[in-house]
């Protein structure tokens, strides 16, 4: 027979985790978690530098300190979950099919289904960097997890490929584990990185960063022995800049891509700039009661803001159950845009009778910008205009939408965000 639950939530990382407190704190007590790995907490658990729960805890915690948090509060709550389990398919009437050693396959109607799968690492394949594939080239999450989980190094001497934050993090935990990290060389003109990040794991510790710079030759047939980057321009590298480092390590820190195959089968509705989900003012898809949050929506480079976004999920997936399984009724639907310099906002439509007093709407940027302005258009009207001293892609930006401002514009079709210079 199949089971029933009233929200099924694929994953249990971050995000998973706060949506389940959070639609138990709003009434629903026929929850299922469902984890592929062999307990809660995602990545979290090989993310064991500090810097996390500032904004959720105001205290700076550990991964595994944060993840916990969430943890004890699922199970205080008594919310079920099942580990070892693969999600292997999600139908348009929410079937969830899965399967795990101990049930085989198994299939469960669900009343609401939040997505909350997280994200990859780009492969190197999709990097196209020429040479053999020796031993040696790791992404820099599997480096992490070798390094802080299973007790390997896997390497010392060491160049880094990309600087999102992973990268970063890995060279600061390669020097202190006895490493020699020689450089870190990025494609784009800027660090892909959090700005506290570049200076308190690359400038601290004297690892030099090299922008628009690549990899063009790896030497070696068993295992690396040197790796040779040169200076990108126009997408090409510069003949006569090549800088030969021998090393026995490569890390790939490349970015990061939003794990999406179920949406996709699903027929969830995707974004071609973050490959995730486009959602309501509810993280709602496309698909009635199929709700997104965390890293599988977006890339986020701060796991508070997940937490705060599957808690939103976790609330309305829980408002879509007590409604009947039913969406709120879309009697006025605001587009919003995101153009000069703004690349995606999360989320792309709202109805104004379903949403929150105050929205959180959030952005990334496609360039550095210097003393611009964040402007929000109501239609052609400027309603808002703050200035930021700096923006840059590696970070989240967000402005903050009221209700009560939205009513007085009952023709509002459209909101738009951009990014202007004065």
């Amino acid at each position: 027979m199949m089971t029933t639950y009233d929200i099924v939530i694929v994953g249990g990382g971050p995000a998973g985790l706060a949506a389940a407190v959070s639609a138990k704190k709003s009434g629903i007590d026929s929850i299922l978690i469902l984890e592929r790995d062999n307990e809660l907490g995602g990545i979290l658990n090989q993310c064991i530098h500090n810097g996390f729960g500032l904004h959720t805890f105001k205290e700076e915690l550990t991964g595994p300190e944060y993840a916990s948090r969430f943890i004890d509060q699922v199970l205080d709550l008594g919310i079920e979950y099942k580990l070892h389990t693969m999600v292997m398919d999600i139908s348009h009437d929410k079937v969830v099919t899965a399967m795990n050693r101990t049930d085989g396959m198994f299939q469960i109607q669900a009343g609401a289904v939040i997505l909350a799968m997280g994200c990859r690492e780009r492969p190197r394949g999709a990097l196209n960097i020429p040479g053999y594939r020796p031993a040696g080239i790791y992404s820099a999450g599997t480096a992490q997890r070798l390094v802080n989980i299973e007790g390997y190094m896997p390497g010392r001497e060491v160049v880094i490929l990309g600087s999102g934050d992973i990268g970063l993090i890995m060279a600061r935990r390669m020097t202190l584990e006895g490493a020699k990290v020689k450089v870190v060389a990025e494609l784009m003109p800027y660090s892909g990185g959090l700005k506290r990040n570049i200076v308190q794991c690359l400038d601290d510790f004297g690892i030099p960063l090299k922008l628009s710079h690549t990899v063009v030759d790896i030497e070696g047939k068993e295992r690396v022995k040197a790796v040779t980057i040169a200076k990108v321009e126009n997408g090409k590298p510069v003949p006569g800049t090549e800088v030969r480092y021998e090393c026995d390590t490569l890390l790939l820190s490349c970015g990061l891509i939003p794990e999406n195959e179920l949406s996709r089968s699903a027929g969830v509705e995707m974004s071609p700039i973050t490959s995730g989900p486009i959602v309501n003012e509810s993280l709602e898809t496309n698909i009635p009661g199929v709700f997104a949050a965390g890293n599988v929506l977006h890339v986020h480079d701060l796991v508070d803001y997940v937490s705060e976004e599957a808690t939103r999920a976790g609330a309305n997936a829980a408002k879509y159950v007590k409604a009947g399984c039913k969406s709120p009724e879309a009697d006025k639907i605001i587009e919003i845009k995101a153009t000069d310099g703004a690349r995606y906002t999360v989320p792309s439509t709202i109805n104004i009778a379903n949403m929150d007093d105050l929205l959180t709407v959030r952005f990334r940027v496609g360039a550095v910008f210097k003393n611009a302005f964040v402007s929000v258009y109501y239609d052609d009207e400027r309603i808002q205009h703050q200035k930021k001293r700096i923006m840059a892609p590696g970070e989240m930006e967000q402005i903050i939408l009221q209700k009560k401002k939205l009513v007085d514009y009952p023709d509002l079709k459209t909101i738009t965000i951009k990014i202007e210079q004065e």
